[in-house]
This record gives C-alpha cells, sequence and structure tokens, in this order.
C-alpha cells in the first residue's frame, strides 16, 4: 500500500490540477497536516480520495451524522474565505482536520474556535488536534445557534467557516466588517456554498457551489419534507409546501405517466446548474427526486443522480428525465434531451409546467451567467426583484436576482 505521504502528494497535486487549491497558503496547509490521523477508521485510499468524504458517525437509521468533508470542497472553502496570517476564525460544525488547515494558514498569532453539537464529535477533534500538533485550536461544546457568542475576539472574526448544511445564517453579527462567511446555505432543499461579503447592512453572495453538507442539529435544524416511496427506492424532498400524501405519491408512483421531451438539449461535461435555479425562482414546489439503484428496478430514470429537480405537490410529481439522441455516425457530437415525466393526479400538468420552465430557461436565462445573490437580515423590507425570488428564513432572507 502506497504511503501516506505519497497519497497525501497526489490528493494536493490532484487539488491543484481541478483548481480547488489555488493559493501556495492552502497547498501548504494540506501538505502539513496529516488527514488520516482526523479519520484513523478509514483506509488510507479513501482518506486522500480528493473528491470523497469519510463518514465518521452515522445515527440509528444509518444517516451520516458527522465527517470528514470531501478535499475538494474543503479547499475551495478555504480559498474562498481568504484566510491569513493572524486572522480570527470560527469554524461551525467540528471534527479537527478542517481546523488544523485553517490553525496552519493563520498561524500562532491567529484565532480558531471550532464548535459542534456532539461530545463525541468535541471529544475527538480536541484529542486528534492535541495528537497532531494542534493544541491551541479552541474546542467548544455547543449548539452553534448561539454556543459562539461568548468566544468572539473584540472586534469580530475575520471569517466564519460553516461546514455543516445549515437552513439559516444567525452568525453574521459577529464577523467583522471586512470579513467573509463561508456557508453552505440551503434553498429549495439544495445546499450551495457562499462566500458572504458585508456591504453595508447585508452580505453579498459568492461564488455559490452545489455542495453537501451533515445536516445542522439543535436550534438551528430546519428538515425537509421527506417522502419515501416503493420501499426506499424513490425518495423525494420538497422543503416548504403543503404536507405531503406518502400513500398517494407512492401509489402514483407506480400508475400510468405523463412523459414530455423538451428539444433542449445538453452535451458532455456542459453545466446547467443555471435551469435548477431558474425553476427554483419561478417555481416555490421544486424539490428534489432521489434515487436508490440498488432498489429502484427501473421505477424513475432522472436526469441526474443527486440534485434532480421535481415539482412536488401533496399528491403528485413531475421530475427531469434525460435520453441520449441519436448520431448519424460516430464522429457527430453526443448529445441528450431534457424531458420530463409526470405521476399522479395533477402529474400531467405538473409535467407541463416543469417542461415551459425548461424550455424558458433554455429561450432567456440559459446563456446568463446566473443570479445575484444577497443575504440580509430578518427584520428588513426587501422588494420581491422584478425576476427573481425572496427565501424568508427564520434570522435572514436570501434574495436571489435575475438581472
Amino acid at each position: 500500500m502506497e504511503s501516506s505521504d505519497h497519497l497525501r502528494a497526489d490528493m494536493i497535486a490532484a487539488l491543484i490540477e481541478q483548481g480547488s487549491i489555488s493559493s501556495p497558503e492552502v497547498e501548504a496547509a494540506f501538505a502539513a497536516v496529516p488527514r488520516e490521523k482526523f479519520a484513523p477508521e478509514a483506509a488510507l485510499p479513501a482518506v486522500y480520495s480528493a473528491r470523497d468524504v469519510v463518514v465518521t458517525k452515522r445515527d440509528a437509521s444509518g444517516r451520516a451524522t458527522s465527517s470528514v468533508s470531501a478535499p475538494w470542497l474543503q479547499a475551495e472553502m478555504l480559498e474562498s474565505a481568504r484566510l491569513y496570517r493572524g486572522a480570527k476564525v470560527l469554524e461551525i460544525g467540528s471534527g479537527g482536520y478542517n481546523a488544523a488547515l485553517i490553525a496552519e494558514i493563520v498561524g500562532d498569532e491567529g484565532l480558531v474556535v471550532t464548535v459542534d453539537i456532539d461530545p463525541f464529535v468535541t471529544e475527538r477533534a480536541r484529542r486528534f488536534l492535541a495528537e497532531t500538533g494542534y493544541p491551541r485550536v479552541k474546542v467548544v461544546l455547543g449548539d452553534a445557534e448561539h454556543a459562539a457568542e461568548e468566544h468572539a475576539p473584540e472586534g469580530g472574526f475575520d471569517a466564519i467557516l460553516v461546514t455543516v448544511g445549515v437552513w439559516d445564517v444567525p452568525w453574521g453579527h459577529l464577523l467583522a466588517p471586512r470579513g467573509r462567511m463561508v456557508v453552505p446555505l440551503r434553498f429549495s432543499t439544495v445546499s450551495r456554498s457562499f462566500a458572504f461579503a458585508r456591504a453595508g447592512g447585508h452580505f453579498i453572495g459568492l461564488d455559490p457551489t452545489v455542495c453537501g453538507f451533515v445536516a445542522m442539529q439543535g436550534a438551528g435544524a430546519h428538515p425537509d419534507q421527506v417522502a419515501v416511496l416503493a420501499e426506499g427506492a424513490v425518495k423525494l424532498t420538497l422543503e416548504e409546501g403543503p404536507a405531503l400524501n406518502v400513500a398517494a405519491l407512492d401509489q402514483a408512483l407506480t400508475a400510468d405517466r405523463t412523459e414530455l421531451w423538451t428539444g433542449v438539449t445538453v452535451a458532455h461535461g456542459e453545466s446547467f446548474d443555471s435551469m435548477n435555479l431558474w425553476i427554483a425562482t419561478a417555481d416555490e414546489r421544486l424539490g428534489m427526486i432521489w434515487r436508490d439503484p440498488a432498489r429502484d428496478c427501473g421505477l424513475i430514470e432522472p436526469a441526474m443522480r443527486w440534485y434532480c429537480p421535481a415539482l412536488i405537490a401533496s399528491d403528485s410529481f413531475a421530475y427531469l428525465a434525460i435520453r441520449e439522441l441519436p448520431r448519424a455516425d460516430e464522429a457527430e457530437e453526443r448529445r441528450w434531451e431534457f424531458g420530463v415525466c409526470g405521476y399522479g393526479r395533477a402529474g400531467a400538468k405538473l409535467a407541463q409546467q416543469l417542461h415551459d420552465h425548461v424550455q424558458l430557461w433554455d429561450r432567456d436565462w440559459r446563456e446568463h451567467p446566473g443570479p445575484d445573490f444577497t443575504l440580509h437580515p430578518a427584520d428588513v423590507a426587501v422588494p420581491v426583484p422584478p425576476v427573481g425570488r425572496i427565501f424568508r428564513k427564520r434570522h435572514t432572507q436570501l434574495e436571489m436576482t435575475w438581472a
């Protein structure tokens, strides 16, 4: 088996090649911190896979409740935070490894406070940090909704990095005037990592990147609605809206369906994430559909394995599908066409509406760089943008605007 030093070097090379690491400071931190010391239960190749998460704890249902995040995402979040020597940093969601990377960058003159609600996590983090030479990191056991207050330095933290999936952002008042918050913020059931920079009384959201994290626990938890269908083969998630009738949705899944094809195509490797953002703008019923390939047996054929969009009503749904188009010869570019499949009493109507959203995105917004995001306090009156949407939360409201 290859040594940890060799695997670490390979991981760093991969992260540089794909653009996740772009600064010498972040590169040096990844080179210095032994990732395997923070995930001793995992094999070295898994620990040093550039794109894989290492799960360190699961609940009784098998759901991950703690993990060491994928290196590509950790690197990109560290780069977005723009850390520097002497910076004072708050991490929400512990584990130890990411805090060690931060400590390497900010140095002995900096401050790193890492908070987690789970004593299993904080005990491990404290122990692993001490064993690897980072005892100066302050590990705090508590609910991150409020536990960081007493540990904030005068003038605020220079950076706040959140390494759990959150629905809201209650930490803005702890940030220094020129600081940055890097937050995986969930809206329309999908988390996107933002770098939030203060601009007067609000924050500008930069670099939105689709990502996945263990969900927030405690006072800040805000679970989506979930409908598990066909004994776990298919799952629907919806953030808001009417209560889901799981029995009716389950029955709809095995009944007749509506199938429409949009004429909108995509090439291999071509990004279409702005489509999801447009549908989230246009329709409050946007959720996600998930397929377990080990159980599905061909019940559904979603366009994406992860984060496949669906319009979801209480007893009906429609999701985005895809099919490869025939080619005249092998030299012709391979292309795929988006379609829509609808199920249930209102499935045909939902399918037509999702079909129309895709076509409108293709016609008017596909070549657009994407929407702008602004995070406002919850008590501020924010006009609804001419083309956009406001996601209202407990402490904040996220404004998404297409201009």
